[in-house]
């Protein structure tokens, strides 16, 4: 896991190094910089070293090809982010074809599979990674990101020249004309998240999912290489067996390391199955590391839980029982390790202070059980919304005049703005994810940048309806939030997370079982396939990894969200929405040409 940036084309002149400055922190062990002789390529790694921990390892990479005898050698080179979880394999295979290895590192494998297949080696890879490939033969770059979007890379056009960094700060560091984007905003405020590719500067895009681009001859091109789909073929294997060999192959994947491993465990069910999956694959005798947070306050804490699955388990367990005090002094640290606005992520960024100052390096966790089976109320609350729209249908206006008389619940309001719109699986979708109404979103948008935003662009999603929520619930909440959160604040403590559930081989595998049987109320299917998660843990109420942070943002940052209550033209009512618009307000300080702004 690393950090990585640089540039390719002609172009004003970059500090590779100040660049670097921007990602050491998600890199510490490291750094390398390259810069092509004729000025058309320059690149910059900060390393945090998992795999070959030797000199050997070091980024960027370069692979030396001599075509004919006493000609200048080819000189490919990489930088790469992430981990190909299979590089083993795919070295014996490529041995077998005549290479031979320097390392025994993850990217040397990577960079000899891109200069043999080019792109048509992306489906080969078992890993989250976002990476850039230079080829001075051809003078093509190729930026690449992971299938389910893991790995965050950022990007900006100027002229003839492409930037890249794994972060947006960093890249808005070197981005020379920025505009705030309207309608990226409208998104975060609709969402509480930007949704990919737009991001808060008009000029700096996020390469979307399971997509690389190709630049050359200062032109870009965005091709998709991996796109998740459902029930392709017909399902005849037993399901829970079929779920249980996926999931063990899964997570021993994500076991592959020459550092210590250790596990974020909750109360919950996602993170105690990979402590279970863990321990089978282990075994008894291994030191398993687990890490959590505790509270005093009882509604919070989910200790006497942990405790017991600690206990059935036999882990190592670390715990920081945070206090009120020590909780409110990590908002500020937290604020300032938030790349785009966000309203999430502190949670990550405590539980991943704590395992890095146990000296640990890698975690694996649970994030993704709920989106792939069936873990969230929205699995159960869209189908109802559908039936309501329907139900509702030529009353659905004076229902939602009336929501709006008798509550100021932003809850209902996204509710009241359902039933009067065109009933889309989208919107549905909104009124139960959703922060601010649209009308709400595009009068904040207004204020906040002088110009009005486009409209929506909801398109309804290309998926069966038995899987829509799944699918809804990958591709924005989990890619779009939860996944990007996860990487900047593990990586600002200089920890590498890792994620099993969001796994393209397993999502491949476990999404040809039909919905009915993968969907099930419960998350039934993991349970089955997962027989070892204990009784006090399938028996809790969901509730999810939540910390007491409405307090502590209001004991120690009540300024600023009444900063932001005050100036807003809307009732902000809950301290999510408060947030939501005090980070963008905060953020939007950051673009040096604030009074201009751009629409799409």
């Amino acid at each position: 896991m690393c950090g990585i940036g640089g540039w390719f084309g002609e172009g004003d002149a970059i500090s590779l190094e100040g660049l670097g400055q921007s990602l050491a922190h998600r890199g510490p062990d490291g750094f390398g910089q390259w810069e092509d002789p004729n000025g058309q390529a320059g690149m910059v790694h900060t390393r945090l070293s998992i795999l070959d921990l030797s000199a050997a390892g070091t980024q960027p990479m370069v692979y030396s090809v001599t075509d004919t005898v006493g000609t200048e050698p080819t000189q490919y080179r990489l930088v790469f982010n992430g981990e190909i979880y299979n590089f083993r394999e795919l070295r014996a295979e490529l041995e077998g074809k005549g290479e031979t290895f320097s390392s025994h590192s993850d990217t040397e494998v990577l960079l000899r599979l891109l200069v043999r297949e080019g792109t048509a080696a992306l489906p080969k890879l078992a890993g989250m990674f976002a990476f850039a490939f230079w080829n001075p033969c051809t003078g093509q770059a190729i930026l690449c990101r992971d299938g389910l979007g893991i790995k965050p890379l950022y990007y900006a056009i100027q002229s003839n020249r492409l930037l890249f960094a794994s972060e947006f700060r960093a890249i808005q560091s070197v981005v020379a004309e920025q505009r705030p984007d309207p309608d990226a905003i409208q998104d975060f405020l609709l969402w509480g998240s930007f949704q990919e590719p737009a991001t808060l500067v008009h000029e700096i895009r996020q390469l979307p999912a399971g997509s690389y681009l190709e630049w050359q001859d200062g032109q870009a091109a965005i091709r998709q290489w991996y796109t998740p789909r459902f029930e392709s073929l017909a399902f005849t294997k037993d399901p829970v067996a079929f779920t249980r060999t996926a999931l063990l192959e899964s997570v021993n994947r994500h076991l592959v390391s020459d550092v210590p491993i250790g596990i974020f465990l909750s109360g919950g069910i996602d993170s105690t199955a990979i402590v279970a999956l863990s321990r089978e694959l282990l075994g008894n005798n291994a030191d398993l590391r687990t890490f959590s947070i505790s509270f005093d306050e009882a509604e919070f804490d989910e200790s006497p839980v942990i405790s017991r699955t600690v206990e059935r388990f036999q882990t190592n367990h670390t715990q920081w029982k945070m206090t009120s005090v020590e909780g409110a002094a990590e908002v500020g640290p937290y604020l300032a390790a938030m790349d785009q606005p966000t309203t999430d992520g502190f949670n990550t960024w405590c539980v991943s202070k704590l395992a890095r100052r146990a000296g640990v390096k890698v975690v694996l966790s649970g994030l993704g059980g709920d989106e792939l089976f069936a873990g969230y109320d929205s699995f159960r609350q869209l189908a109802r919304l559908k039936w309501a729209h329907q139900a509702t249908l030529g009353t659905g206006r004076l229902l939602g005049g009336c929501l709006r008389k008798v509550t100021h619940s932003p809850r209902f309001g996204r509710l009241a703005a359902f039933l009067e719109g065109n009933g889309k699986t989208i919107s549905a979708y909104h009124a139960l994810r959703g922060y601010f109404t649209p009308t709400e979103a595009k009068r904040l948008v207004k204020q906040l940048v002088g110009q009005l935003p486009s409209a929506p662009n909801w398109n309804e999603p290309d998926v069966n309806r038995t899987n829509v929520v799944s699918f809804l619930e990958m591709t924005r909440y989990m890619r779009n939030q939860l996944l990007r959160d996860s990487d900047v604040f593990s990586m600002a403590q200089g920890l590498e997370l890792r994620v099993p559930f969001v796994d393209t081989r397993l999502f491949d595998a476990v999404a040809t079982i039909p919905a009915a049987i993968r969907l099930r109320q419960g998350k039934q299917l993991l349970l089955e396939s997962v027989p070892e998660i204990p009784i006090w843990v399938r028996e809790q109420p969901k509730r999810g990894f939540r910390f007491p942070f409405q307090k502590w943002m209001n004991d120690g940052f009540g300024d600023l969200l009444s900063t932001a209550e005050k100036s807003s033209e809307i009732p902000l009512v809950t301290w999510y929405r408060r947030w939501a618009v005090a980070t963008v307000m905060n953020r939007l300080q950051s673009i040096p040409a604030r009074h201009e702004v751009v629409s799409r």
